[in-house]
């Protein structure tokens, strides 16, 4: 058995690389990296990954160079991440390598361009992000001789299909899976019945904390929302209070700054405090024992959930429902749609190599290359191949 020497030591209830489980095509250790940096690695550097730079968390990305994109978001979930699993003695690279892949498959134009395109592949199989994204780890990417895919390890492909908790009740149940999964090679291995592993859970506590935090920054910083706004809310408000106390003299933009770090700081120390007492508890032997329970041992405190839930309240209210957003996403949505009523009835406007994979008109399998198309897309590129397919001046 090949041992990392590069690997930290690990608890007992840690996924292990010594005994990972392998990947669908067996590719023999070439190096000291374990197979979760390999898979870190693979994904760093997916034409997917890359993508992520031009797609946006709330803003379009041609509404300023400041706010966040799906990229520089998963590269703050992985610092998170990384923390955590580190405090815990989890396995770092699984934890951050989750959390950079995480994203992988939005569409463009956030919230706004999944709905669209969901609502557009209805009956025809439907599109949800999460499955989006395992569908391209395991066939859409298109870099080795020797498979499609990324080839990734058990592991990572288990924490990227259910780091949101178990999306079956009995590895029968086939009705209740997005396309995506249901089209997966034996599926039923990755036991979709059980929770993930603890190193996908600490993924997706990362991401609360994260776009929470960090949707607040960006917020206050495009003038949606003031200050004095959201120091109403109790936590935040306390946040605000305490660096004014310890910085009188601050400026508005280091005082964000500041408090929105503190609030990081906090939201992780609740997560690490309670994981601890559940890990206590549970008394898990392995990593397999924690897939085993009936409920997430990474998490947050239930004192801490209520305080959060009055920031969650704020920022759907007067962020995501904000009319400028509201104005943004609404015409986000109509290019996700148009390119695709477009497409899917005329497949040969489709670039040569996804043509050829088409059946003609408006049917399961040109739907999903046309989804798989549009899906790929960033901000900017959806944008401009909607103006020259619906504003042709200049083209003809």
């Amino acid at each position: 058995m090949v041992k990392y020497p590069s690997v930290r030591p690990l608890a007992i209830y840690a996924s292990n690389p010594n005994t990972a489980r392998g990947r669908k095509i067996p590719q023999p250790s070439a190096s000291e990296r374990s197979p979760f940096q390999r898979d870190k690695d693979r994904i760093i550097h997916s034409s997917a990954f890359r993508r992520l730079k031009g797609k946006t968390q709330v803003f379009v990305a041609h509404e300023g160079d400041y706010y966040r994109t799906r990229l520089t978001h998963s590269l703050e979930v992985s610092q998170i991440a990384r923390s955590i699993a580190r405090v815990l003695g989890l396995d770092e690279d699984l934890a951050e390598c989750l959390a950079l892949a995480h994203d992988l498959g939005h569409p463009p134009f956030g919230h706004s361009g999944e709905y669209a395109l969901a609502a557009c592949m209805e009956g025809y199989g439907g599109f949800d992000h999460n499955a989006q994204t395992l569908r391209i780890v395991t066939h859409l990417e298109g870099r080795y001789a020797e498979f499609d895919g990324l080839n990734l390890t058990w592991e990572t492909l288990e924490g990227i299909a259910k780091h949101n908790g178990p999306l079956v009740e009995k590895p029968s149940d086939v009705a209740a899976l997005p396309w995506a999964l249901k089209a997966i090679d034996n599926w039923q291995a990755l036991e979709l019945e059980t929770f993930a592993g603890p190193e996908a859970q600490v993924a997706a506590l990362a991401d609360d904390i994260a776009y929470n935090n960090h949707d607040l920054d960006d917020g206050l910083r495009a003038g949606l929302f003031t200050v004095d706004e959201v120091t109403q809310i109790p936590f935040v408000g306390e946040m605000f209070a305490d660096v004014r106390r310890r910085y009188p003299d601050i400026s508005e933009d280091r005082l964000i700054h500041e408090a929105v770090r503190d609030m990081i700081g906090y939201m992780v120390a609740d997560v690490l405090t309670e994981t601890r007492k559940r890990i206590a508890a549970a008394n898990p032997q392995s990593a397999d024992d924690i897939r085993g329970l009936d409920h997430a041992v990474v998490d947050f405190s239930e004192e801490f959930r209520a305080k959060e839930k009055p920031l969650r309240d704020f920022l759907f209210k007067n962020m995501y429902k904000h009319y400028k957003v509201n104005r943004m996403m609404s015409q986000a949505s109509r290019v996700v749609t148009e390119l695709f009523e477009l497409f899917i009835k005329e497949p040969e406007l489709l670039p040569d190599d996804l043509f050829v994979m088409t059946e003609g008109p408006e049917n399961d399998v040109t739907a999903r290359v046309v989804c798989d198309h549009i899906a790929g897309m960033t901000d900017i590129f959806a944008i401009t191949e909607h103006k020259k397919l619906f504003q042709p001046t200049g083209y003809l």
